[in-house]
């Protein structure tokens, strides 16, 4: 399948981003345009495919075998059902500008509105039919970008949470503990001293240091956990209209799949007809997940990037292509 490297304006950074295309040429119908989507990654520094970014950040991340990231698999199942996909480093990640442990929530949720904006001036893709892929950290992002976007007609949120990240942090810490799960220094470090980031940002301090085993320190800045902590996933998510499937991994140690049958609920009560899927014995990166599955969450989205109706300042983009 081809991919392109391209580079993309995200408010003040730049970011490096690949856009995977399918192997078989567009559908006739919509101008034969491909339908596409976007894909987050969750947090923590990670790279455009959905892994730890060791690269830029090797003393933050335990070493481990080179593997490709859920959304790397998911861009190549999605272009295998004629799906294009874009997906990019995170600002401070990869080869995008920028340093992580200055960037905030809302920053996020602009540079994935940014990202749809690159792609609807691509016009080999069908801005009829577009959606988001959202895993941890990126699927509030996508609730938060769907709200506003009439053109999004379909979200898959894979290990999503639903309550504030006050709640999802401490029992994310609690569990990582039990579990031994906490090789990685930044892990280890955030859950060590997660109850003073939880206050910090309460009380809207602006940095807090969190020490690394061995010395390092690495300095963040707050004010994305605050707008964290008062930006619960439930409540945007009674605000959402649009097609949504959630998946989680049984064994999630950063967002319990209760959180994904509370959204549903959430999305249930809103009128809409979620669908929820849990593997077993799949972590947060659906890691243990076997290609039949990341096929099955490829054939799903697909099949809900259905037209829809655009508002005039898309038809006039639309129109230009």
């Amino acid at each position: 399948m081809p991919s392109e490297e391209v580079r993309l304006s995200a408010g003040d950074a730049t970011l490096a981003a690949t856009l995977t295309l399918p192997d078989a040429p567009p559908p006739p119908d919509r101008r034969g345009r491909y339908p596409n989507a976007l894909l987050l990654p969750s947090w923590l520094p990670r790279d455009r495919d959905g892994a730890y970014d060791r690269t830029g950040h090797p003393g933050w991340f335990a070493p481990g075998p080179i593997s490709p990231g859920v959304l790397a698999r998911l861009a190549g199942a999605l272009a295998e059902r004629g799906v294009a996909s874009l997906r990019a480093d995170p600002r401070g990640c990869g080869a995008s500008d920028g340093a992580w442990e200055e960037v905030d929530l809302f920053t996020r949720i602009d540079d994935a509105r940014d990202m749809l904006a690159a792609m609807r001036g691509d016009g080999r893709l069908d801005l009829r039919r577009s959606g988001i892929v959202g895993h941890g950290e990126g699927a509030t992002i996508a609730l938060a970008v769907a709200i506003g976007d009439p053109a999004v007609s379909a979200l898959t949120l894979i290990g999503p949470a639903a309550r504030s990240w006050r709640a999802t942090l401490r029992r994310a810490a609690a569990a990582r503990r039990r579990a031994g799960d906490q090789e990685h220094p930044l892990v280890a470090a955030i859950d060590r001293w997660s109850e003073d980031l939880i206050e910090r940002a309460e009380r809207r301090e602006a940095r807090f240091t969190v020490w690394l085993r061995g010395g390092a320190a690495v300095d963040i800045a707050l004010a994305g956990f605050e707008q964290a902590i008062n930006t619960p996933p439930l409540a945007l998510a009674t605000m959402l209209h649009r097609s949504v499937a959630l998946v989680h991994g049984s064994q999630d140690t950063w967002s319990h799949p209760e959180e994904s049958a509370l959204l549903v609920s959430a999305l249930s009560g809103a009128g809409e007809a979620p669908s929820r899927r849990v593997v077993a014995g799949a972590d947060h990166d659906l890691a243990e997940a076997g290609d039949d599955l990341i096929g099955d969450l490829a054939d799903d989205l697909a099949a809900r990037l259905l037209p829809i109706e655009l508002p005039p300042v898309l038809v006039a983009i639309e129109e230009m292509g």
